[in-house]
């Protein structure tokens, strides 16, 4: 049986790959078969292999079995804007089904899956159907990524009572600095800690650039995800 956490920022730019790239290093150094799933991507490269996406690269990157691009990520867009924007502007539906083929060949391959939403909660990728409604369907547990800035208080409190009310398994939150020395920063995983119910994995420092991803998952401490 694997085991799987969807991954939602705040908002975005919070730092969700910077976290599941952290995740993916710390069950890795548990010896899990670990695989990252990045469902849709906008905001791609074209390359001579086709559009490549930087964040699904990078969990491809932290996988532990060699998995082919389309296996992390099967669904990518050019233009960097919200996913139904971007399907809309390629032509190209976005089919939750398409999202769950993928999970399910990744869940025969690894005991981790850690999966990268787009944006927050609420993202959609049609005009019916945001990717909160593909989580609820799927029952995945969420961990939390909080980018730790100015408002981020009321967006993690506004996430969490999403969730909430969404009725998902609340597993954790992650603190990633996206400031360097940001100086209520004390304060601020004070009061997070305090408001928010789910257990803190991990605190991960400001990362200036992607040289640094490798030694991520000493920040977090994975084993309060599994069962006890």
């Amino acid at each position: 049986m694997s085991h799987i956490w969807f991954i939602i920022g705040t908002d975005t730019d919070a730092g969700k790959t910077v976290a599941s790239s952290a995740l993916l290093q710390s069950f890795s150094a548990r010896h899990y078969q670990v695989a990252g799933y990045k469902p849709v991507a906008s905001g791609s490269l074209q390359t001579e292999d086709g559009l490549r996406n930087q964040d699904a690269l990078i969990l491809q990157h932290y996988s532990s079995k060699k998995l082919d691009y389309h296996q992390v990520n099967p669904v990518t867009f050019f233009h960097p804007t919200s996913p139904h924007i971007a399907s809309r502007l390629a032509s190209k539906p976005i089919q939750p089904l398409v999202l769950s083929s993928g999970l399910a060949r990744l869940k025969q391959k690894s005991e981790v899956v850690i999966i990268e939403g787009a944006g927050g909660w609420f993202t959609p990728i049609n005009e019916q159907y945001s990717l909160s409604d593909w989580v609820i369907a799927e029952r995945l547990p969420v961990v939390m990524v909080v980018g730790i800035k100015l408002g981020c208080i009321n967006h993690a409190l506004l996430t969490q009572q999403a969730l909430t009310s969404a009725g998902v398994q609340f597993s954790g939150w992650i603190a990633n600095s996206v400031q360097p020395d940001y100086l209520y920063y004390d304060d601020y995983i004070n009061t997070l800690k305090r408001r928010i119910t789910a257990p803190l994995l991990g605190e991960i420092p400001y990362i200036p650039n992607l040289s640094s991803y490798s030694a991520l998952g000493q920040y977090i401490d994975s084993s309060l995800l599994l069962p006890k």
